[in-house]
């Protein structure tokens, strides 16, 4: 049973909030490790589809995605069918082939701006990755080579005024830090009292 098995459950728990669909978002800073974890927590979901807004941002609309993402995801999911969209390809400079999510049980939305404002009232729950920017970007300047420090450079201005405006980590239900081995996180509640965290090892 896969460590995350726990939390698996819990968002499977939820109430659905985009139509039938419990819409689950994973933000954080580049670099934090959010791509890495939602695998693992699909996984632990038996296979939840995922999205990866880095799908659906674009070099000239790094953050500037909330509509379409509302007319080709959310609207069809609060319909209960199918939301289909067109993966921007970032070799090529333009958006592919369309792929399509069924409105399954579980679907989770990775990446930069997730928990955004004009998407919470979609979500069924908000997760933060808990790793400061300096230390995110470094990491993902080092995933992606020299080759990129030029858009990581731009990257990293535009990602620090998104968070200035429209900051997700306040707004978090649960924050997951990753762990020598495996995660823990902890569950914010309304009340703000955060619960004692759950160490699950990899």
């Amino acid at each position: 049973m896969s460590d995350l098995a726990p939390l698996a459950a819990e968002l499977r728990a939820l109430p659905p909030s985009c139509g039938p669909v419990r819409l689950v978002a994973v933000d954080g800073h580049a670099g934090s490790g959010k791509s890495t974890f939602t695998r693992r927590l699909a996984e632990a979901l038996g296979g939840a589809p995922v999205l990866h807004l880095d799908d659906i941002a674009t070099h000239d609309e790094l953050f500037a995605w909330t509509d379409r993402l509302r007319t080709q995801v959310l609207v069809p999911f609060g319909h209960g069918e199918a939301a289909e969209y067109h993966p921007y390809d970032w070799n090529l400079r333009r958006f592919g082939p369309a792929r399509r999510i069924l409105p399954a049980p579980v679907v989770l939305v990775e990446g930069v701006g997730a928990g955004r404002r004009a998407l919470r009232p979609h979500l069924a729950r908000l997760l933060w990755m808990e790793r400061g920017p300096q230390e995110s970007w470094q990491r993902g300047r080092y995933r992606d080579g020299p080759g990129l420090s030029v858009f990581w450079d731009g990257w990293t201005v535009a990602e620090t005024r998104h968070f200035a405006c429209d900051p997700s980590r306040p707004f978090a239900d649960i924050l997951v830090r990753e762990c020598p081995v495996g995660y823990e996180w902890q569950v914010r509640r309304p009340s703000g009292v955060v619960t004692k965290p759950n160490n699950h090892p990899e």
